[in-house]
């Protein structure tokens, strides 16, 4: 008969160091002979690495270096698995990374599949991506920090915690500071718990080189430095195409024309946000083209409510100094003084929109 006390000591949770002995055992138990072989194709398709990726050069335009490094990353993972089915030891490669670029240029999209990456290799145990700013992590008085970044650490354990704009953690200027708590708890997780939490930081990459200078523990334990890199018209055009697809939408031949002489003069001036403006401007076209079908026409097909035309694009103030009759449309000048009056009020800001337009 078994005794209250054993019953209750085979209950007990195991600790961390039981949990990785009982791993070892396991790993040698499964551990291949010397002179066996192994199919990498095949673990890059049981793992859905090439899966992954396709999936990344489908979702993002361009950013070749960006992808070659990710690539890199995964190839490396990949023969770290091959080893370890081996008994091959080595240390866990370190995770933690830095995007930095500017708004719109893909460094959340790249986390969240980094998130799906690390999780079909079996480098965390869930994958998902934890989205936060400083607000999310430090405190307004002293003692709410703590629990503040905690919760978030809980959080995103078994995924991807990516901390967006990460040198507002730092304010040199005030010593008292408590973001400097949040980086000290930072720190001590990145090196403690990185079995199943990766951090990547974000932000400008002036600013973050800035940061990393102040907190050289942080640039210490960062292993993967990725910036990424303004696109280009064709590149944006691209990912606008991509985008009014995915809605349902298309482009009239003139609209093509009139959307890309809009990214022309739009990446020219203040606050440019790459595919973010992007994706602003295709939905202020939205709004327009529904407002042009429902006030100028009293029966519609399927046609007319997929396309975006010329006129839908070229009310946008980035035409403010447009000559009438541009595109054949004539829809910018004195006989578009009235609907351009109401795109001005609507977006605010006087010169320019918050974002665009």
């Amino acid at each position: 008969m078994t005794s209250f006390k054993q019953s209750t000591a085979a209950n007990q949770p195991k600790s961390k160091e039981e949990e990785e002995e009982e791993e070892k055992k396991k790993r040698k138990a499964e551990q291949l002979d010397d002179d066996a072989v192994v199919d990498v194709k095949a673990e890059r398709k049981e793992t859905k690495t090439d899966e992954i990726l396709t999936a990344l050069d489908r979702d993002l335009i361009g950013l070749e270096m960006v992808k070659t490094r990710v690539r890199e990353i995964a190839d490396l993972l990949v023969i770290d698995r091959l080893r370890r089915k081996f008994g091959i030891e080595s240390h866990r490669p370190t995770l933690h990374m830095s995007f930095t670029g500017n708004p719109g240029t893909g460094k959340t999209t790249m986390a969240l599949r980094m998130g799906e990456l690390l999780n079909s290799l079996g480098y965390l145990s869930k994958g998902h991506l934890t989205h936060v700013t400083r607000d999310d992590l430090v405190g307004q008085y002293i003692g709410h920090t703590a629990p503040k970044t905690k919760e978030v650490l809980k959080r995103a354990r078994g995924g991807v915690l990516f901390i967006d704009e990460a040198y507002y953690l730092y304010r040199k200027e005030n010593e008292r500071d408590y973001g400097q708590e949040t980086i000290e708890m930072l720190l001590q997780i990145m090196e403690n718990d990185r079995e199943n939490l990766v951090v990547i930081l974000a932000g400008y990459k002036d600013k973050m080189d800035d940061f990393y200078t102040s907190n050289p523990g942080m640039g210490s334990r960062i292993a993967h430095h990725i910036d990424f890199p303004d696109f280009d018209v064709d590149e944006l055009m691209e990912i606008a195409k991509i985008m009014i697809r995915e809605e349902h939408y298309t482009f009239s031949d003139e609209a093509d024309g009139a959307f890309r002489e809009y990214i022309e003069r739009r990446i020219e001036q203040p606050r440019f946000s790459n595919a973010r403006s992007v994706r602003n401007a295709l939905e202020r076209a939205r709004l327009r083209q529904a407002s042009r079908v429902v006030n100028e026409m009293d029966e519609v097909g399927k046609e007319e409510l997929m396309r975006i035309d010329a006129e839908d694009i070229l009310q946008s103030r980035v035409f403010s100094d447009q000559d009438e009759g541009m595109y054949g449309q004539g829809v910018v000048g004195e006989g578009s003084k009235s609907q351009k009056s109401k795109d001005d009020a609507g977006d605010g800001n006087g010169g320019a929109d918050s974002d665009d337009d």
